[in-house]
């Protein structure tokens, strides 16, 4: 097996950027399936984090977020991490309200009912972070190129590139929703609260996330910012404290009960809270805090469960 070969001479060099770009590429072109779980995640690790992955005794927040892609696997979670199926989910916890509204849904691109969807919609797939389309003027949005896009995205399992294993047995399928924009006119902010055996602790603030200013700024939950990154810039001067964050918080509170760490996305427009989506492994583990301290830090604040067997 050529890939076989390929990782054991990488790793007797010991070149840690080059075995990250070998394993990226074999990844993507689907060559490293054979490959178990942890023996993966401990490549992985090394060759983005530069450090060896300790399963044994982990206290950083990536070490443990890579234990527990090993050994907290509950079956909800791929409903929950489900853009579709957690729908309903949310509406029986929280409220349909909270829900952006749904256009339409198909497990097959010739299928998408373009001509009944509005001027304005936003297309993406449930199962992954990369496919969103968005058509903000339907005279000119191109469908070939959206559906090349999307039928490209239904294909891959976004389990392989990080183990993530909630999503490895989410059946596939294109969503439409509402386009929205909030007060800033251009996109929606991201609020991403990290709870911790239902407590928030952090709440991540994006904005420009699809532009080169991409910044990332960190919140305690009286919003007071905190001075550390995780490879992105601070914005240059702090968000004011948002008039939802009390209502924010409490609905992350309900919807991240008993679990040891999970992460609530919400979008703010015209004065109506809305959920993004549940993430279980933020970065998939692989983005480290600076200063370094606080990998300690926020991973004293996930407690492991039992370990399943």
């Amino acid at each position: 097996m050529s890939s076989v070969k390929t990782l054991v001479n990488l790793i007797k060099n010991d070149r840690k950027s080059i075995l990250g770009a070998a394993m990226a590429r074999l990844s993507r072109a689907g060559l490293l399936k054979w490959m178990p779980d942890k023996m993966y995640l401990k490549l992985r690790y090394y060759s983005l984090i530069h450090k060896k992955l300790d399963l044994k005794n982990p206290k950083t927040f990536n070490e443990k977020l890579q234990w527990m892609k090993l050994y907290n696997r509950k079956p909800e979670y791929t409903m929950m991490v489900d853009k579709y199926a957690v729908r309903d989910y949310i509406a029986d916890q929280i409220g349909a309200e909270y829900l952006i509204p749904l256009l339409g849904a198909w497990e097959r691109v010739e299928d998408i009912d373009f001509d009944g969807l509005p001027e304005q919609f936003v297309l993406k797939c449930n199962h992954d972070s990369a496919s969103v389309v968005i058509c903000k003027d339907k005279t000119e949005f191109n469908r070939e190129a959206a559906k090349n896009k999307l039928a490209y995205c239904l294909k891959r399992n976004l389990y392989w590139w990080g183990r993530e294993w909630p999503y490895k047995n989410v059946k596939p399928r294109i969503i439409a929703e509402k386009y929205m924009v909030d007060e800033s006119g251009t996109e929606l902010r991201d609020y991403k609260v990290m709870c911790f055996n239902g407590e928030p602790k952090l709440i991540q603030y994006h904005q420009g996330r699809f532009a080169e200013e991409h910044t990332q700024d960190f919140y305690d939950p009286q919003w007071n910012r905190q001075e550390f990154t995780q490879g992105l810039p601070l914005a240059e001067t702090p968000e004011e404290k948002p008039v939802f964050l009390d209502e924010m918080l409490e609905l992350s509170r309900k919807l991240s009960a008993g679990i040891p760490h999970v992460r609530v996305d919400w979008y703010y427009v015209q004065g109506q809270l809305y959920f993004g989506e549940l993430t279980f492994f933020d970065a998939s583990g692989f983005y480290e805090f600076e200063p370094a301290q606080w990998n300690e830090i926020v991973g004293s604040w996930i407690t492991l469960p039992e370990k399943a067997k």
